[in-house]
C-alpha cells in the first residue's frame, strides 16, 4: 500500500512557511501523541533549521500514558522540548506559554538589556493534517478563529491569532511530505485518520490494525470484540471475518473493516501508541 498525497496547496504552504519563518521567534510543532515520529514532517527540520521549537504531543488522551512518558523522555534526550496536551479538552494548554517563555528566556533577556520594549512572542504552528492544530489554536486564542474539521486539509491559508498579551500565533495549513518512503508510516497515519480514506483499501488497513493490537494490546482487542483465547490465535483475515459476523454484518467484511478502523480512531479499543520508542534504536 504505497500512499502519495501532495495537493497543490501543500506545495504552496511549504514555500510560505519558509518565507514566514523570519517573522517568528519559535515554532510550535504539533504531532499526534499516538505516533510522535510518524506524524512529524521530515521536511520540517530542513525548513526551520536552528529556529527554537516546542513539540506538542496532542491527543494525549487517546495515547498510551506510559508510552507518552517514554516519548517525552526520548525527545528530552534529543534536546527537544515537548509537552503532552489534549486540545479537545484543553488539558495542558496553560503550560504552553510559560514553556515558550522558558525556551526563549535568553533572547527575551537580551532584548530587555538592549532597552527594547517587550512584545508578544510570535510563534508559528506547524503540523500535518488532522493532528488537532486548529482545535489547539482555538483553545489558545479562546475563540473559534481557526477553521476546524475532522477531515484532513481544512485549513488552507495562513492567519495570525492573538492569545492574550504574551503570544501571537501564525497558523499554517497542515503539510504532508510528498511521498511516504516507509509504507509502515503511511499505514499508521491512515489508521489514525491523517490521510483521506478515499486513497486507501479499508480492508488492508483494518488487517494492519488487527495485527498491531494483537501484538501490543491483545487484551484491549479481545475485550472490545468479545474474543476468546482460541479466537486470538486466528490469522488476521479470519479474525476480521469473525469480528464482522459478531457485529451482525454477515459476510460484509468491507463494512466490518470500516467499523474497526473507526473504533480504533475513536479510542473504543482503548488507549494505544503506534510508534514505539524501542524501534528508534534500529534506525
Amino acid at each position: 500500500m504505497t500512499i502519495q498525497w501532495f495537493p497543490g496547496h501543500m506545495a504552496k504552504a511549504r514555500r510560505e512557511v519558509a518565507e514566514k519563518l523570519k517573522l517568528v521567534d519559535i515554532v510550535l510543532e504539533i504531532v499526534d501523541a499516538r505516533l510522535p515520529i510518524s506524524s512529524r514532517n521530515p521536511m520540517l527540520d530542513s525548513l526551520i533549521q536552528q529556529k527554537p521549537r516546542l513539540m506538542l504531543l496532542n491527543k494525549s488522551d487517546l495515547a498510551d500514558v506510559k508510552e507518552t512518558q517514554r516519548w517525552h523522555d526520548y525527545f528530552a534526550s534529543q534536546g527537544i522540548h515537548c509537552l503532552a496536551i489534549n486540545a479537545n479538552q484543553g488539558k495542558g494548554i496553560n503550560k504552553i506559554t510559560p514553556k515558550v517563555k522558558e525556551i526563549l528566556a535568553e533572547k527575551i533577556e537580551r532584548q530587555a538589556a538592549r532597552g527594547m520594549k517587550p512584545r508578544p512572542v510570535r510563534a508559528m504552528c506547524i503540523g500535518i493534517p488532522n493532528v488537532g492544530k486548529s482545535t489547539l489554536l482555538n483553545r489558545l486564542a479562546n475563540k473559534n478563529m481557526a477553521k476546524t474539521g475532522n477531515t484532513p486539509g481544512v485549513t488552507k491559508g495562513q492567519q495570525w491569532l492573538k492569545t492574550g498579551k504574551d503570544l501571537e500565533l501564525l497558523d499554517t495549513p497542515g503539510i504532508l511530505w510528498p511521498k511516504f518512503e516507509d509504507k509502515e508510516i503511511g499505514k499508521k497515519l491512515a489508521l489514525t485518520g491523517a490521510i483521506k480514506d478515499a486513497l486507501l483499501h479499508m480492508d488492508d488497513l483494518a488487517l494492519y490494525g488487527i495485527e498491531f493490537f494483537k501484538e501490543y494490546y491483545p487484551e484491549q482487542l479481545a475485550e472490545r470484540y468479545k474474543l476468546t483465547d482460541e479466537d486470538m490465535t486466528l490469522n488476521n483475515v479470519d479474525m476480521l471475518m469473525l469480528i464482522t459476523k459478531k457485529r451482525g454484518f454477515q459476510e460484509d467484511y468491507e463494512r466490518g473493516s470500516v467499523m474497526i478502523i473507526q473504533e480504533v480512531r475513536d479510542g473504543r479499543l482503548g488507549k494505544y501508541t503506534l510508534d514505539r520508542v524501542e524501534d528508534m534504536s534500529h534506525e
